[in-house]
């Protein structure tokens, strides 16, 4: 009797591992399957926010099968305490293993209403957009110009929202004065800047921020990037280069990004210089005279004088030879990498086409007919 009961025992517990199994099988398939989602939704995690309410939300916009399931798979794969507060895109058909690996692994927001604050040249932007998950694009709701006194109520509002995000847009080309001059400006931002970073040393890049977040924090990010990008770019130099550190390619790199906003010319726009350079020609390039003028802070509104090319500052390169003392502006990746991997060509010479671009010349005969040709150019120019 007691055999036959501890066999009837042992079958049904095999039965029930059997059971037990396929059910952990059928989990794991539902988990990794593509997910029930028609349509792109933007998902909210708020701040102090778990699972247990985020696998609802999910369930109610019909983005899981199995809320139960979701939460299961988070703690089985040891994610629940990884949640991250933002808002995030969630595409069709995502499954529930792809939307946990979404909200526990960078917190950086992919979704909702977010304002965007795009340092220039010329001026600081503040843009108010929000994203519409269908069509993946975003809907302008505001802009306006920083500093100018006229703030859109559609800012202020946004502002209040404990949702939006906020994204730092600098530009190629702009000086540490007009970054640090900006920051300032940020109403979203906190504390003093502290000192201004050298020339040069800030990363042109889009960064993530929150309310509050410190003004020294957001230049010290751009240091960090800039820093490995001179490192990098210095890795990849080819016996071509004409610098012969990483100061100098900094410095290249910036005459480099002032002269060209055209990505396809900046390995010419580099190899007129590297030429000079290696001939002991002056380079002559009217952005570090201006440069020599402003000292980088604020935009020079007008033509160069005479008067001013001739004047003997540390960056004018009509008057010194060889490379300014420092750069004049935050470089980029491509005009780093440009610097120090400069086209093979015989060019010394460049001058404006009226198209955006540069005309370039190898003498002197061929660079002032380029030059007369720019000359009608800026008389038709000037005439409509």
């Amino acid at each position: 009797m007691w055999r036959s009961l501890a066999s009837n025992m042992l079958t049904v517990l095999i039965a029930a591992l059997f059971l037990l199994g396929g059910v952990i099988l059928w989990g794991k398939s539902q988990y990794t399957a593509e997910g029930p989602l028609d349509s792109a939704i933007c998902l909210r995690v708020e701040r102090g926010s778990n699972m247990a309410r985020v696998s609802r939300d999910l369930e109610t916009q019909g983005a899981v099968t199995s809320g139960t399931m979701f939460r299961l798979g988070a703690k089985y794969s040891e994610k629940t305490g990884q949640l991250k507060a933002g808002s995030f895109l969630v595409e069709p058909g995502s499954s529930m293993e792809e939307i946990i690996t979404q909200i526990t692994t960078s917190g950086a927001s992919t979704c909702g209403t977010e304002i965007v604050y795009r340092v220039g040249v010329t001026r600081t932007q503040a843009v108010v957009r929000e994203l519409d998950p269908a069509t993946n694009k975003f809907a302008q709701k505001a802009e306006f110009i920083l500093g100018t006194g006229e703030v859109p109520a559609e800012y202020t509002e946004t502002r209040q929202d404990s949702d939006t995000r906020y994204r730092i847009a600098l530009a190629e080309g702009v000086t540490s004065w007009q970054v640090v001059e900006a920051l300032k400006a940020m109403d979203v931002l906190a504390g003093d800047p502290g000192e201004r970073p050298a020339e040069g040393l800030l990363a042109p890049d889009s960064y993530e921020v929150s309310a509050g977040t410190e003004r020294a924090a957001v230049l010290a990010e751009m240091q960090e990037r800039q820093l490995l990008r001179v490192n990098a770019a210095w890795e990849g130099r080819s016996a071509d280069a004409a610098v012969k550190t990483p100061e100098e390619m900094l410095i290249l790199a910036s005459i480099i990004e002032k002269e060209t906003g055209v990505a396809s010319e900046r390995g010419v726009v580099s190899s007129v210089f590297t030429n000079r350079l290696n001939r002991g020609m002056r380079l002559q390039t009217d952005p570090t005279v201006i440069y020599g003028v402003t000292k980088g802070e604020g935009v020079l509104g007008r033509g160069l004088r005479q008067s001013e090319l001739r004047r003997a500052t540390p960056w004018n390169t009509y008057v010194i030879e060889g490379l300014p003392p420092t750069p004049i502006a935050n470089p980029g990746m491509e005009s780093l990498e440009a610097a120090v991997n400069p086209d093979a060509t015989d060019f010394i010479f460049f001058v404006a086409d009226g198209t955006g671009g540069h005309a370039f010349a190898e003498t002197l005969q061929e660079h002032n007919r380029n030059v007369a040709k720019w000359r009608e150019i800026e008389a038709q120019q000037q005439n409509n």
